[in-house]
């Protein structure tokens, strides 16, 4: 019988905890430091929903249920695919909502600002609400109520439901606090997207917007092949030194502005 380590209990509470702090603390704080509009950060949330959880995963079932395995089963199509989907539907959206939606509020504050919601807002949906169900999976495995819930599904559900009762359970513990940190690189690397944008819209140069698409495409397409031959600390090291290199090329870009 497989029980949830307490170790594990609390690197899951820890973690679904920092998926609703780092947001909210980065808005707090750059909020407090630069007095950027609150509107910036729930423009950035409204627009990552749309044109990422809703427009891009709408795409995502067209072209699969096209594609098929063929698709899946070729990494480099894949993350090709996959990366090209994400880079093109985010950095719209982000060159959409500074161009029609902040045209009366653009600035360099805000921008920073649309980036915390954008990267903010995955950052709760995606960890923050994961978390959750693995917490409530882990009580109930503890107490014994899954069992019960196991007995009443069909064949396929109990295997599927069995297969992820064994990872909760056997995930060595610091791979829980891995999405903590995968999500502090999120947060730096959608900041400095929006700067990008940012600078696209304001300039009027398109090539900044290109340049947002291409490394966020380069990256999530790296990361999907990186899945196939790294380990998790690889990844999350390179995934981490690369949105450090992006948001240290924004502070520069940002403090020249004031000059």
């Amino acid at each position: 019988m497989y029980t949830v380590p307490t170790s594990s209990l609390i690197a899951i509470v820890c973690i679904l905890i920092w998926a609703f702090v780092l947001p909210i603390g980065s808005l707090i704080f750059w909020k407090i430091r630069t007095k950027a509009n609150w509107s910036a950060f729930f423009i950035g949330c409204g627009t990552f929903v749309l044109f990422a959880l809703i427009l891009e995963q709408l795409l995502h079932t067209a072209v699969l249920t096209i594609a098929g395995d063929g698709l899946r089963n070729n990494i480099w199509l894949y993350a090709v695919y996959g990366g090209l989907a994400a880079g093109l539907f985010e950095e719209t959206g982000r060159f959409v909502a500074m161009k029609f939606w902040m045209k009366r509020t653009l600035s360099r504050e805000n921008a920073v600002m649309y980036g915390i919601g954008h990267g903010g807002i995955e950052c709760m949906l995606v960890v923050g609400m994961t978390y959750i169900s693995n917490l409530a999976m882990a009580l109930m495995i503890n107490s014994g109520g899954l069992q019960a819930i196991t007995g009443m599904m069909d064949e396929a559900t109990a295997q599927a439901s069995q297969a992820a009762v064994e990872q909760l359970c056997t995930l060595p513990v610091w791979q829980f606090y891995m999405a903590g940190v995968e999500r502090i690189s999120a947060v730096f690397f959608h900041i400095g997207m929006s700067y990008l944008v940012y600078r696209a819209v304001r300039e009027s140069r398109i090539r900044y917007y290109a340049a947002a698409v291409a490394v966020h495409f380069a990256v999530d397409a790296g990361m999907l092949v990186l899945a196939q031959y790294a380990s998790v600390i690889v990844m999350e090291i390179i995934l981490l030194a690369s949105a450090v290199a992006v948001i240290v090329w924004v502070m520069r870009q940002y403090r020249n502005e004031q000059e």
